[in-house]
């Protein structure tokens, strides 16, 4: 008897761990699940270099956004976000800056929506520059590049200047975990 026993315990205990591990194995390898991703913004891989752009070396977060031929109302809610969103850091505002990325094409009222936004650096730059940052992703959304000068996340621009705000959340929530995690910038 003590003989089956043993054989029945010996059966329980690698059910009891082999086959849990097995069937996360095969979880992973059927992609049954979603993975764990927490950023609300589009993952750009692989990530674009802002080297070509000239922006100034101090490490720094860095919300760009670049300003288009016609600057409508998704252009203005774009501005008006990466303002808003670098305000809401809070005493975490020194380690991050807005960035409207201006080009010889970009629409030329814009000066005087930016006069409004003190807190959004101009850079100018080439539109060939530009292209060669954004050539695959293309240009259009609100960007966010680490300290290093990449360009890693990526969010929709919104007509609606009430689905601009709570956009603006999704993009709040991801600098500030980025912030909460990097030691530089």
């Amino acid at each position: 008897m003590s003989a089956i026993a043993n054989k029945r315990t010996l059966i329980v205990l690698l059910v009891v761990f082999v086959v849990p591990v097995l069937l996360a194995k095969l979880a992973l390898e059927m992609e049954w699940f979603n993975r764990g991703a927490t950023n609300k913004g589009q993952l750009l891989d692989p990530a674009l270099s802002l080297a070509s752009l000239g922006l100034p070396t101090p490490p720094k977060w860095r919300l760009l956004y670049v300003v288009p031929v016609n600057c409508g109302s998704d252009c203005e809610n774009a501005l008006f976000s990466i303002h808003q969103v670098w305000q809401a850091l809070g005493k975490e505002q020194d380690r991050a800056e807005a960035v409207a990325v201006v080009t010889a094409e970009s629409d030329t009222t814009i000066q005087s929506k930016l006069a409004q936004l003190p807190h959004v650096h101009i850079q100018k730059s080439d539109t060939q520059n530009v292209n060669e940052v954004f050539k695959d992703a293309g240009a259009n959304g609100i960007f966010l590049s680490d300290t290093l000068g990449n360009v890693i996340l990526r969010y929709p621009l919104e007509q609606e200047q009430q689905n601009a705000v709570l956009g603006s959340r999704d993009i709040l929530a991801d600098l500030r975990k980025l912030l909460k995690l990097s030691r530089i910038g």
